[in-house]
């Protein structure tokens, strides 16, 4: 008998860690994922040059407009995040673009006032799905790190609402419209601040419109809350987020 249980001990135990080892070889292989032919890493495409073509495999977070069949849309891989700015694309198939969903995208690499790009783009659906997470980058603020990181869904921890100024002058906790000529419906500006900077961070109503969650919980805002944020790591001369989530700190 001891003998048959020191066998069927054995048996486990060989059976748990080869089931371990395949799963930690499936993890490793998910982390690593392998690109198609002629497909560049995220380390090649921040190495291409401006106005270069590139070719990357990414994967749907979130689609900013659609607009006679272009379509401007966040991505991002296991290792990095693409803008794609007016990329071709059938009403249809933005319809088909959910998050998660995995796209080869062939285009030009671009800048705009800072922001790095993919412009007149091609793509095409294919088998795969991912969802990033949300990566904490407040103590990044004001490093030369924190472009590392750029279009990235990140989020901002314990920062304080600052106030901005109106068109008429007057101080406001936030604008429609960077220089709050605008109205409801357009872009939310608010200025935000930790460790004594302060940074101005936006609600894009072509991604969040005056309809969702975000940009009702930025009108409410008053100067001094400390809140928490999530949202894309764009850049607009210096960084700029696009705020998809706004909640009081804890």
């Amino acid at each position: 008998m001891k003998k048959l249980a020191l066998l069927l001990t054995l048996s486990f135990s060989l059976a748990f860690g080869g089931a371990c080892m395949a799963e930690d070889e499936a993890q490793t292989e998910a982390e690593t994922e392998v690109k198609s032919e002629g497909v560049m890493t995220y380390e090649e495409y921040v190495a291409a040059d401006l106005d270069s073509e590139v070719v990357v495999e990414t994967y749907v977070q979130a689609k900013q407009s659609w607009w006679e069949d272009q379509a401007t849309v966040y991505t991002q891989d296991r290792d990095g995040a693409y803008f794609l700015y007016n990329m071709a694309c059938s009403e249809e198939d933005y319809a088909k673009l959910e998050v998660g969903t995995k796209i080869k995208v062939t285009g030009f690499k671009s800048e705009w006032s800072g922001e790095v790009e993919i412009v007149d783009a091609t793509f095409e659906i294919e088998e795969g799905e991912y969802i990033a997470p949300v990566l904490d980058v407040t103590d990044l603020l004001g490093t030369d790190e924190l472009i590392d990181h750029q279009n990235q869904f990140v989020s901002f921890k314990g920062m304080t609402v600052e106030a901005s100024k109106d068109a008429d002058g007057n101080e406001a906790a936030f604008l429609y419209n960077w220089d709050g000529s605008g109205e409801d419906g357009n872009d939310l500006y608010f200025n935000v601040s930790l460790n004594g900077e302060t940074y101005t961070f936006t609600v894009e109503s072509y991604l969040c419109d005056n309809t969702t969650d975000v940009y009702k919980a930025v009108k409410e805002l008053q100067i001094g809350d400390v809140i928490d944020m999530e949202g894309f790591l764009y850049w607009y001369e210096g960084v700029n987020p696009h705020i998809t989530a706004v909640a009081k700190a804890e």
